[in-house]
């Protein structure tokens, strides 16, 4: 008797402890409305963010920048005449917006105006960019493989550029470190660039399409999402090893990392959003599968931002049933 009851009280503690602990949300990402783009068709490609509220999206099969004033969710101003543009990054300190393009142009506009600055010429391809605060440098990646940079200040390429042998799609850099992650699906590989010496360590992969990639520095970490098949990759980035890898959605070409609910959010264009959660360094769970809608494999994340933006915002081209579209989600704890 003495062993049941003693059964019955940890049972009793147990339940308690648990009763205590709040229970996570049934949807940690919310459908909260949707911003039209009634004249925009074919592919969209990435997203940048002015942290004023503006939203900068590549409409790549339109030949547009799509630029959309959060607040009245409406498209504010359309930069036309861009040649399949692919990459945004919108860089507040001198208020530029610089735009890769398929053709392998780099093209710089007035924050304000939107006219035309610079073009830049890279030859082919130009697609993600990153920028750099601390350096005041735009890291372009772009062609059958390099990332060359560009002084945000002068508009100028710098002499120097990292040669990656493969074209680079996503690419991470370290904020208190010196690397530079990258994807290099043509190779399997993700490449690491040191970007004080410029040597560049490689790191093969299995499987293969490794295109959207996110970074948790703290904790040494590299999500990756390939496509063949659909997997999310856990890579340490001190060694280059995997981890662990999980079944995600299928067709995915953006991810972000949620460095403050410890979350993945994996954008696929079969439809739905993958959202990982992160239990420690090693150990992650699927929390949930998010719909969204078919083609719908890019998207921005952009924290919680001086004005208190926690919205995931995700591209949905036109189709035959339904206009182009920007879904907003409500990002819940």
């Amino acid at each position: 008797m003495k062993i049941i009851a003693l059964v019955f009280a940890i049972s009793i503690v147990t339940i308690a402890t648990f009763a205590q602990t709040p229970a996570p949300s049934a949807q940690p990402l919310v459908l909260t409305g949707a911003i039209p783009l009634p004249n925009v068709q074919g592919r969209m490609d990435h997203f940048s963010f002015d942290p004023k509220g503006r939203l900068f999206v590549s409409a790549l099969g339109n030949n547009t920048e799509e630029v959309i004033d959060l607040a009245a969710g409406t498209v504010a101003h359309v930069i036309s005449g861009i040649a399949r543009p692919q990459g945004v990054a919108y860089v507040p300190e001198v208020n530029k917006i610089f735009v890769g393009s398929d053709e392998g142009k780099l093209n710089l506009y007035d924050g304000t105006s939107y006219n035309l600055i610079a073009s830049l010429d890279f030859g082919d391809d130009v697609d993600n960019l990153r920028y750099d605060p601390a350096s005041k440098r735009l890291y372009v990646g772009y062609g059958d493989g390099a990332i060359a940079m560009v002084d945000v200040t002068t508009n100028k390429p710098l002499d120097q550029e990292f040669k990656l042998g493969g074209h680079p799609e996503s690419f991470q850099l370290e904020k208190n470190g010196p690397n530079i992650y990258v994807n290099v699906p043509g190779k399997k590989q993700v490449a690491a660039i040191n970007r004080n010496t410029g040597a560049i360590t490689r790191w093969p992969l299995k499987l293969d399409g490794n295109f959207p990639m996110a970074l948790d520095e703290a904790n040494h970490r590299l999500f990756i999402a390939t496509r063949q098949p659909p997997r999310l990759v856990v890579l340490d980035t001190t060694s280059g090893h995997v981890i662990n890898t999980f079944p995600c959605g299928q067709d995915s070409d953006d991810m972000y990392y949620d460095r403050a609910r410890k979350r993945i959010y994996l954008v696929a264009g079969e439809g739905n959003i993958s959202v990982f959660q992160q239990h420690d360094a090693d150990h992650y769970s699927l929390l949930a599968k998010v719909s969204s809608a078919v083609g719908a494999r890019t998207a921005g994340y952009f924290g919680k931002g001086p004005k208190g933006f926690e919205r995931f915002y995700v591209a949905v081209p036109a189709r035959a049933d339904r206009q182009a579209e920007i879904l907003i989600y409500t990002v819940q704890d």
